[in-house]
């Protein structure tokens, strides 16, 4: 046993040095997107396009034995390249698109279908560098005379010279152009967590600012009346007991107002999400006006939460409006809530979002409506059957300590 171990560790020991290089480094771009959450195998779909490697030779020149020989020997180095492009660090990778580009120069004279390996070189150069979008264009520009340059004197068709560097740069600037989108969706998603996390930060001061002024004085004040029943009990005062009944008293009004305002504090969630709503949309030069919510049930609270983030998280995305508001309204046994802006407008499809939104609205028998306005914007309307509920001053009116201390010597 312990020999067939040893001779499956010999067998694989000429390949021990391809682990290293095929772990993903920690700022590669492989990383940032398991980081965002999007699968593994979107790294490597596109090299579905590397098939024009072998259909190439289809529009000229055939399958010749040079073209076999220049395959087996190119396209092999080309994944190791395109691999290496995606795990190795930030600094390293443009190195790796860099030589596919070369590559594609060397084997211009004798293999067209190297034309491949220059596209995915200079998509590569964008999709593993976070930088400047004007630096990437100049070198995209410089590549493509290069190949230009190289094909015209290998004696390439004027066709080819012509389309070649179009198609490049095309799909260069669309490469270009998503890198850019991702880079922005980043940084929102960094200022979302940011807001979130000061919000949170402030509601947790807030609940221990009102749970002092809460407790704080009708605390004190039971401890007043206790020691006040002590010494009475201690003199055999007959009010020792009216003074224990009072602390009483007020321990349990003191236990209502607690219920109350955790109440208030699960309703937070939503003003705290129209806090961060707010702080949001201003890092976007978007106003955004609304009022307190009012009191309403715990499930439904955070339905509209939900709701509200993904609503202004589309406002902050695509909407490149200047002004934005959120209107609660109750219409009879029904709560409503509606998120206007005045931006460009024009949803005609719906996707994960909306259809995310839809869903737990409908999880609580209401109806979710989108419209475009007719003075440019959209309007999300949510209406969710609702019960009038209680305000905390109707369920446990807070004592006054004057009237708590009423009776007292």
């Amino acid at each position: 046993m312990i020999g067939r171990d040893r001779l499956l560790l010999e067998s694989t020991v000429p390949f021990k040095w391809l682990a290293p290089l095929l772990r993903p480094a920690p700022d590669s771009a492989v990383a940032d997107h398991r980081r965002r959450g999007q699968s593994g195998l979107s790294d490597y779909i596109h090299l579905l396009w590397t098939s024009w490697v072998f259909l190439t030779p289809l529009f000229g020149g055939g399958y010749t034995a040079r073209w076999a020989l220049l395959t087996l020997l190119s396209y092999p180095t080309f994944l190791f390249l395109y691999a290496r492009a995606m795990l190795a660090p930030r600094h390293h990778a443009p190195r790796y698109a860099l030589a596919m580009v070369a590559m594609s120069l060397v084997l211009v004279p004798w293999y067209p279908s190297g034309i491949s390996y220059f596209v995915f070189g200079c998509v590569m150069l964008r999709v593993c560098r976070n930088g400047s979008a004007w630096r990437y264009l100049l070198q995209l520009l410089l590549l493509n005379t290069v190949f230009v340059g190289t094909a015209w004197l290998a004696g390439w068709a004027w066709q080819n010279l012509v389309w070649i560097p179009f198609m490049s740069v095309v799909i260069g600037l669309i490469s270009n152009m998503e890198a850019v989108n991702k880079e922005r969706d980043a940084q929102l998603q960094l200022s979302q967590d940011e807001v979130r996390r000061l919000a949170a930060t402030a509601e947790r001061e807030r609940i221990g600012r009102d749970l002092h002024d809460l407790l704080g004085h009708t605390l004190s004040l039971i401890t007043l009346k206790l020691e006040l029943s002590r010494k009475l009990y201690d003199r055999g005062d007959a009010r020792a007991r009216q003074e224990i009944g009072e602390a009483e008293d007020i321990a349990r009004q003191a236990l209502a107002q607690v219920r109350s305002a955790v109440t208030g504090f699960r309703s937070s969630d939503l003003a705290g999400e129209l806090a961060s709503a707010r702080l949001l949309l201003e890092c976007q030069q978007v106003h955004l006006d609304y009022l307190p919510p009012p009191p309403m049930p715990l499930e439904i609270e955070r339905a509209l939460a939900l709701v509200l983030r993904e609503a202004v998280t589309n406002i902050a995305r695509h909407a490149l409006a200047g002004n934005a508001q959120v209107h609660f309204a109750r219409e009879g046994h029904s709560l409503l809530m509606q998120v206007r802006d005045n931006g460009r407008g024009g949803v005609t499809t719906e996707g994960n979002g909306l259809a995310g939104m839809r869903e737990r609205i409908a999880a609580l028998r209401g109806t979710l409506q989108l419209e475009a306005l007719p003075q440019g914007g959209t309007c999300i309307t949510v209406r969710v059957p609702a019960p009038a509920m209680p305000t905390p001053m109707d369920r446990a009116p807070d004592p006054s300590p004057a009237s708590l201390l009423k009776g007292t010597p």
